[in-house]
């Protein structure tokens, strides 16, 4: 071979090496990548209806726990009375609106939404507002690779003695839990993997795992990952009372001396996430970053449905090496913490094993739960950790854990570096990157752990400026009764041109008349409370990040 056919394969076979090794350094990036939560909205106890009401529930340190529902036709009978078919427990965390939906809002027929689980209800409305406030239309992504990833299991509405008489020919597609996650696909038309999880109390945690997966390895663009529970039936409060270890008052009192128990509780949320690439790219702003996550099993451990604690030891240690970080890296953990007398103890030693050891000088563990606020809102409790740590992160507060006067005796505190946030505390960071861990470990014995960031400097500073902030009126749900809708016509997508220095315009639609004056009600509203905000960043923001509906109105300003 002449000296020049060979200094040609070379300068190939070199280019090649760099190109191959450009490619996989270019899959090991995606692989890690992070995974921005640009969006998210809830539906929580104490008359929580988006992740604001959940901070000033939160800060305020409000117990949300009240009476069980008058309106679901339960008959529980008397607190004292220990018959057959009574319950014990008269109290709880209730979402005592979950029978309101509005059915035209999505297309549904009013008949064939009196068939649906409230719990696929739910799911429609508050992925709706968490893709608004994200800054995305909905009708943008049909036909896209958007992913739906949802915590549920199945709630016994459909099933209960024919009470939904003629309408029960769509009570399987109502309450078939593989149609929970599919129902959001098919409303708003997207094409990415749709999927339902019931790991039981993990199952939101799991799919927001997934769903970082999925996006790292291309399967979708967006994932909107959530999860609900209603409590269709009395059964967990008579049938499984004493099997479930219910709190006599309907309390969880994590990690409190006095804990007595799990108080079964409501809710539904949604985040929204992307690539942190995509999200930059896209101009959506980052409300903080998924930084690594794990899963595992207890396996053969001393119980089919009691917790393991080496298991929650090693999911602990597996989220910490899938994010390359150390445990004194992590600031706080979101407990699962529901209140027993055996899981607390089990997951403070775990705890303290892990996050608890080679922490820095003054720099303790910080550990809390929204469970002492609102009760386990069983698949939906991921959901409600996660937003109350992306909420703290953006607040730079650590919320109280209430009922927690005295620590529980039953756990050695002094064995780790580990401290119960008795009272609210402020977050400092210093020049370090603010973290948390979210734990959730399932009665099906599928654990998880998922730690978050703050969002970067970059993406923080838009956060907070009032030209980016899309939430201006949450979507038209749970507003009209089920004969008030009136429209199926798909939304009118026009472009978005504010000229600065101009008179603001404010487009408000919806899809009837009565919605459109309530979404103008709420804007009006929504604005008094924030009179910084200049117009035109409203006017862009109604304009550009917002369905256009059938029915609409525009106001005209200086």
């Amino acid at each position: 071979m002449s000296e020049e056919k060979l200094r040609y394969f070379l300068k190939r076979v070199t280019a090649n090496l760099h190109e191959t090794r450009q490619r996989l350094q270019e899959m090991e990036a995606a692989s890690d990548e992070p995974i921005a939560i640009v969006g998210m909205s809830c539906r929580f106890p104490g008359g929580v209806r988006s992740p604001e009401e959940l901070w000033d529930l939160l800060a305020t340190g409000t117990d949300a726990v009240s009476g069980l529902p008058q309106n679901r036709g339960w008959d529980v009978g008397d607190p004292d009375d220990s018959g057959s078919g009574r319950a014990k427990v008269h109290a709880g965390g209730f979402l005592y609106d979950a029978t309101e939906f509005d059915a035209g809002f999505f297309g549904i027929s009013p008949r064939e939404a009196l068939s649906m689980d409230p719990q696929q209800r739910l799911l429609l409305e508050v992925a709706w507002e968490a893709l608004e406030r994200a800054g995305i239309d909905p009708a943008s992504l049909r036909g896209s690779a958007t992913g739906v990833f949802a915590g549920a299991s199945a709630s016994g509405y459909g099933w209960m003695g024919g009470r939904l008489g003629e309408h029960d020919g769509h009570v399987m597609t109502g309450n078939a839990m593989s149609i929970l996650s599919g129902r959001l696909s098919y409303t708003f038309g997207l094409e990415g993997p749709a999927v339902t999880v019931d790991t039981a109390c993990s199952s939101s945690l799991v799919s927001l795992h997934l769903a970082c997966q999925a996006l790292r390895a291309g399967e979708c663009s967006t994932a909107l990952v959530g999860g609900a529970f209603v409590a269709a039936t009395p059964v967990l409060f008579t049938d499984f009372n004493e099997s479930l270890g219910l709190s006599p008052d309907g309390r969880c009192k994590t990690f409190g001396a006095s804990a007595d128990g799990m108080g079964v509780a409501e809710g539904a949320g949604v985040v929204v996430v992307e690539r942190l690439s995509d999200a930059r790219r896209n101009g959506h702003r980052v409300l903080a970053v998924v930084r690594g996550s794990a899963i595992n099993q207890d396996g053969a451990s001393n119980g089919l449905t009691a917790p393991n604690g080496p298991s929650q030891q090693r999911v602990i240690r597996a989220a910490l090496a899938n994010s390359r970080l150390s445990t004194g890296d992590v600031d706080v953990v979101e407990a699962h913490g529901t209140g027993t007398p055996l899981g607390d103890p089990i997951e403070a030693q775990a705890l303290l094993a892990t996050y608890g050891q080679e922490r820095p000088e003054g720099r303790p563990l910080w550990l809390g739960s929204v469970k002492s606020n609102i009760g386990h809102t069983q698949q939906a409790a991921g959901m409600a950790g996660i937003i109350k740590m992306v909420l703290a992160l953006h607040n730079r507060q650590l919320p109280a854990t209430l009922h927690v006067e005295e620590p529980t005796p039953h756990v050695d505190w002094s064995a780790g570096t580990v401290r119960l946030l008795t009272e609210s505390v402020p977050w400092t960071a210093d020049d370090r990157v603010r973290r948390a861990g979210v734990s959730g470990f399932g009665m099906s014995g599928t654990n998880v752990h998922i730690i978050l960031e703050e969002a970067p400097a970059q993406e923080a500073e838009n956060a907070n400026a009032p030209a980016d902030d899309a939430e201006t009126a949450d979507a038209e749900t749970a507003e009209a009764a089920l004969d008030e809708a009136d429209g199926e016509a798909e939304p009118v997508v026009v472009p978005a041109v504010v000229e600065a220095g101009g008179p603001a315009v404010w487009v408000v639609s919806g899809r009837s008349a009565k919605g459109l004056t309530a979404q103008a009600g709420r804007l009006r509203e929504w604005i008094a409370a924030r009179p910084g905000l200049e117009p035109a960043d409203v006017a862009w923001s109604l304009a550009a990040t917002r369905s256009v509906f059938e029915h609409r109105a525009v106001v005209l300003g200086g």
